[in-house]
């Protein structure tokens, strides 16, 4: 058994010579007991026995020279000092090119910010000229400054103004293609209902902001109509019923049943009757469905302008009247808003909600409020770069539903002569006074902002109204008023 250990170091097959003939060595170089880091003492002597004037301490006695241990030590220590400060250097050197390269993308990013705004500066003054020459009725030149907007402006892609502006653009050009009569350039057609629908389905559940508009007005309306269960509602802007649908829900949770009935001033310049038609059979099998009594009555917006007002209400003693009044709608219907004010105070409702899209301005000319709408649609189609994943989906929101909204503003300008004070002051001046939302009605507002799955989208309050906003963009307001 013992030649199976002649690979041992002789020491350990010798304890006695061991013991006899080294042991001052153990006592005097206590090391040799401990786990020495790089190799092993015998190693050592036999690498450094010729450089013992590298030494800065003197070499113990006899063969074991100690001392080189200390000075391989040393020599790693400096090295590795070196190779830190190296590091350290290199560190620094990245860290200087880190902020170098930060500080030029940064300038890069505010350069092509104040180029996107030199940008977006020169399309506004183009649009604005465009417009102010077609109300003075020079085709001719106003066909040449869009098509010098053509270069920047050649399709709906790119970043949100620049979409904007190209639907805006496109839309002036439709009136000057057919100035006597614009409203015919957009016939609506089954299969167009369709795609119409089914955008607003998508914006409704991608963007907060047509839920908040209408989740906000009907609980205001709700907890006006407290105690009643006939409800009228004077509506300047039923849209598609979407609003007026999810209304019929809340009163079924309510009173499992009740008597809903709507009426609709529509202009013949704005609206289709098609899709009034489809509208107004889309809510009855709504409210059949649910078990509520309805009733829909569209009336020609352009009867209130003769001011004798011979409308039938018929108001019986448990039926609760209110108005809807979008102050955008006015911006492009033949009937002032003076003259609706007067008409809604007449019929003394329990409660008047407001609608009201950002930007819209009433006591400027104008080609100011197209570009204050352009702005405003601006703003939206920001907001929706943001929530939209799918650009299939976000381009039929588009096309089937906000480039509409365009094309029907510009339609009737001849109602945006007249400058008129500022809506909230006309309100005031009409005899109507502002309602604060209740909590609840606040609360409901936040969490359903809250939801959204993007940051960005907030609620304030600004007198007595709830304002979405988009950034520091406001996208849309609503306010309640009583006579």
């Amino acid at each position: 058994m013992m030649e199976a250990t002649d690979e041992k170091p002789q020491i350990f097959n010798s304890p006695q010579v061991m013991m006899n003939q080294n042991q001052t060595q153990f006592t005097q170089n206590p090391a040799l007991f401990m786990p020495l880091p790089y190799g092993s003492p015998v190693q050592d002597h036999h690498q450094n026995h010729h450089h013992h004037h590298n030494l800065l301490v003197p070499p113990p006695a006899k063969r074991f020279n100690s001392g080189s241990i200390g000075a391989n030590y040393q020599e790693i220590m400096n090295r590795r000092q070196q190779q830190a400060q190296q590091v350290q250097v290199q560190m620094f050197a990245q860290q200087q090119r880190a902020s170098i390269a930060a500080a030029m993308a940064k300038q890069k990013m505010v350069d092509e910010e104040i180029a996107n705004q030199q940008l977006q500066q020169a399309i506004s003054d183009q649009l604005f000229k465009a417009i102010e020459v077609i109300e003075t009725g020079n085709s001719v030149l106003a066909q040449g400054i869009l098509a010098r907007l053509n270069h920047h402006l050649s399709s709906p892609i790119g970043k949100p103004f620049q979409r904007a502006a190209f639907y805006f653009k496109e839309a002036l050009q439709l009136l000057l293609q057919n100035p006597s009569n614009p409203s015919s350039n957009l016939i609506s057609s089954p299969y167009s209902i369709i795609f119409k629908i089914a955008a607003y389905k998508s914006f409704s559940e991608l963007s907060p902001v047509l839920q908040f508009a209408n989740f906000t007005s009907n609980q205001a309306l709700l907890e006006a109509f407290n105690g009643f269960n006939r409800l009228h509602i004077i509506d300047f802007d039923i849209g598609y019923g979407g609003q007026w649908a999810s209304l019929m829900q809340e009163l079924a949770l309510r009173n499992g049943s009740g008597f809903l009935k709507i009426t609709a001033f529509a202009s013949t310049s704005t609206h289709d009757e098609f899709e009034l038609g489809f509208t107004q059979e889309n809510l009855k099998n709504f409210a059949n469905d649910l078990g509520i009594g309805f009733e829909l009555e569209i009336l020609n917006m352009e009867s209130l302008n003769s001011g004798s007002w011979p409308l039938p209400l018929n108001v019986t003693e448990n039926e609760a009247i209110a108005v809807n009044l979008p102050v955008g709608s006015f911006f492009n219907d033949a009937v002032p808003l003076p003259m609706v004010l007067r008409f809604v105070k007449h019929l003394c409702p329990k409660i008047v909600v407001c609608v009201n899209r950002g930007g819209n301005r009433m006591d400027v000319a104008f080609p100011q409020r197209v570009i204050n709408a352009l702005h405003s649609y601006s703003g939206l189609l920001e907001s929706m770069d943001a929530v939209t994943v799918n650009m299939d989906t976000q381009m039929k929101i588009e096309r089937y539903l906000l480039q509409p909204g365009i094309e029907k503003l510009l339609r009737s300008g001849e109602a945006w002569k007249e400058r008129l004070p500022p809506w909230r002051s006309l309100f005031l001046s009409s005899g109507f006074s502002p309602l604060t939302f209740s909590n609840f009605t606040e609360s409901q507002a936040d969490c359903l902002v809250q939801r959204t799955p993007v940051q960005g989208f907030h609620v304030e309050k600004r007198q007595s109204s709830l304002v979405l906003c988009w950034q520091r963009k406001e996208l849309m307001s609503v306010s309640a008023w009583r006579c």
